[in-house]
């Protein structure tokens, strides 16, 4: 609307002859440019007041495996999706990781191993072994896994400096696996292996080194063994030690532990050779073939016998008699009598099919028990020569190498028999 007064104003300012300008002003625009106040009760205002709590981020996250094609295909590998968990601080599945690696009786009891590393884990799944829980430090580590073995696996994703704190390789791998103990008779081992394996068994006693026997079980399986068998008395064979120094060789041939000497005829043939491994040097100044009866000209097995005759001395002795002298010892248990075996160097012709040979430790040696197999098999000790002053040879370095001469042996046998057929 106009104001009269300011135009009169403005008449009588500019004289008659000017123009006059008419002024509207217009209060209610600004008036209705303003959003409208929202009036809210009073209860709504509490309600409004009140944070809702965020939405907790799930417990299981979904992985699925890469896959470069297209399709149909990609919808198969969606519906093959896995759910991980994130393991938090203070996860008690993770204490139990290093249980199962430091406690034999535990993985004795619960029927565990431990292991670490992608291609150990690869040879343990395709040889049939049950995984249970898989660790692991990045996705990537999944995908270099075999993603049909890992239906109903409880995989968990953990931080890399955890998997590096549990681990005793200088660089983790970023990938421990949980498997139950495996069973040889429910192992499906290669194809591969079957066919090229030859009748020869090896049996460990005394073996008490873990590199020792990791690496034994090694050349077992290079050297195409059908069997390896343990003693009580040796290391566990799935300590991890042991594990790392086999490079998948558990998973290849079968592996026998904590057996008692009484049962260890029922894992062979009727027609076995047994032979046992031998450091002396008789054969330098005596025939090939000698028998002999003193600890002394046993080698590794000597310290065990003589050790073992003692003790027998001193428990057939009553408490009250005087401590007798050494000489009576050393005399008494000269007399003490052991299987009569001969001896043949490596290199002789000793590998008669089937044929086990016997390896003992270097600080325990031979048992009793198996020089007396060996004598009731017909077997004989096996000589590597060695140079004077040397006492003897590694354990597992004689296990390697009478292991490839046995097998030497046996192709030739093998050979010979198809040439005249």
């Amino acid at each position: 609307m106009a104001v009269p007064w300011l135009c009169l104003l403005a008449g009588g300012f500019f004289g008659r002859g000017t123009r006059v300008v008419t002024v509207t002003v217009k209060r209610h625009v600004r008036a209705l440019r303003r959003r409208p106040v929202q009036v809210l009760h009073p209860q709504e205002e509490k309600k409004e007041e009140v944070k809702q709590p965020k939405p907790s981020s799930t417990k299981w996250r979904v992985y699925t495996p890469r896959n470069s094609a297209g399709g149909e295909e990609q919808a198969s590998a969606r519906s093959q999706s896995l759910r991980y968990d994130k393991a938090v601080p203070g996860d008690r599945r993770l204490a139990k990781v290093v249980t199962i690696a430091k406690s034999r009786k535990f993985r004795e009891q619960h029927g565990k191993v431990l292991l670490e590393g992608r291609r150990l884990i690869c040879d343990a799944l395709e040889a049939g072994a049950m995984l249970q829980t898989l660790f692991f430090s990045t996705v990537d580590r999944l995908n270099e896994l075999p993603n049909e073995k890992l239906k109903g696996v409880n995989l968990i994703k953990v931080k890399f400096e955890d998997i590096q704190l549990w681990s005793d390789l200088v660089t983790a791998q970023g990938i421990i696996g949980i498997f139950s103990r495996p069973d040889h008779t429910k192992m499906s081992y290669p194809v591969t292996q079957q066919k090229n394996s030859l009748p020869l068994s090896l049996i460990c006693d005394n073996i008490r080194d873990p590199g020792n026997l990791g690496t034994i079980l090694r050349s077992a399986a290079g050297a195409g063994c059908n069997k390896v068998l343990l003693t009580k008395g040796c290391v566990d064979a799935w300590e991890p030690k042991v594990l790392r120094a086999g490079m998948g060789a558990h998973f290849r041939i079968p592996v026998i532990t904590s057996l008692e000497w009484e049962v260890i005829p029922n894992y062979l043939s009727a027609s076995t050779r047994v032979c046992v491994a031998d450091n002396c040097n008789l054969h330098m100044a005596q025939p090939a073939k000698l028998a002999s009866t003193r600890a002394s000209d046993y080698g590794w097995v000597s310290c065990h016998l003589e050790r073992m005759g003692k003790r027998q001395l001193s428990y057939d002795s009553s408490s009250d008699e005087e401590e007798e002298s050494d000489d009576e010892e050393t005399e008494r248990s000269s007399k003490v009598s052991f299987p009569e075996l001969s001896v043949h160097t490596y290199c002789e012709n000793w590998a008669q099919p089937p044929v086990a040979i016997v390896i003992g430790g270097e600080t325990h040696g031979l048992s009793v028990e198996s020089l007396q197999l060996a004598e009731s098999s017909g077997g004989t000790r096996l000589l590597i020569p060695v140079v004077p002053g040397v006492d003897s040879l590694n354990s597992a370095m004689a296990a390697s190498i009478l292991l490839f001469e046995g097998r030497r042996q046996l192709q030739q046998k093998v050979t010979f028999s198809q040439r005249c057929s």
